[in-house]
């Protein structure tokens, strides 16, 4: 069986022109291409690690070749990220990349909730829409509403990329006195201190 290493090593050195991956590596950079595949299906080009939804090319500025890879091996490899022309450190880079992990999961988000209007050309529903649109958020009776009729069209989406909002006392209130079945609904949109908060509120997890 192939090793990590090894399968690294026979993806990018015959792109390159260095003959060690250091050197191969000081060749490579993102280019800010991204692509969501809608489902955990794909492969990194680099490692060769399965279930990736997310691709980032990379490419080399000598040979012109391009690799569909995962973030985590642009950060692995520290593979160059830029912003300008400015070379961001590692830390940065990390920012970055999962600034556009999140700008995906929002797109695919809103692409849901634009199907969802589509489908049954509801006030509710457009008046979600246009909420998360402005603060990428939806409010504890827009979740439970969306959450349902998403399920109901057979809409794909996935509920761990949703937010929830929670900062208004009405939201609060909300939450509070909405039927636990219906919270269930969004639970998984829920973070792990809403959850709790749900929890205090007398809610408990939805049974898998």
């Amino acid at each position: 069986m192939q090793s990590y290493s090894q399968r690294v090593r026979d993806s990018i050195l015959p792109l390159s022109v260095g003959d060690t991956l250091p050197k191969a590596f000081e060749e490579w950079y993102f280019t800010g291409s991204t692509e969501d595949h809608e489902e955990p299906s794909e492969t990194c080009e680099l490692c060769g690690q399965d279930g990736l939804r997310y691709h980032f090319e990379i490419s080399n500025r000598f040979t012109g070749r391009a690799l569909q890879v995962g973030s985590h091996c642009i950060l692995q490899f520290d593979v160059a990220v830029y912003d300008g022309s400015r070379r961001l450190t590692a830390k940065e880079a990390k920012k970055q990349l999962d600034r556009l992990t999140e700008q995906m999961r929002l797109d695919s988000c809103i692409k849901s909730l634009e199907a969802l209007a589509r489908a049954e050309h509801s006030n509710i529903l457009d008046n979600a829409l246009a909420y998360y649109r402005k603060n990428k958020k939806l409010t504890p009776k827009q979740a439970f509403v969306v959450f349902w009729r998403l399920r109901r069209n057979r809409i794909d989406h996935s509920p761990s990329f949703f937010n929830v909002t929670l900062r208004k006392k009405q939201h609060v209130t909300d939450l509070r006195e909405m039927a636990s079945d219906k919270v269930h609904f969004f639970w998984r949109a829920l973070t792990s201190a809403q959850r709790k908060q749900a929890m205090r509120l007398g809610h408990q997890p939805p049974k898998e």
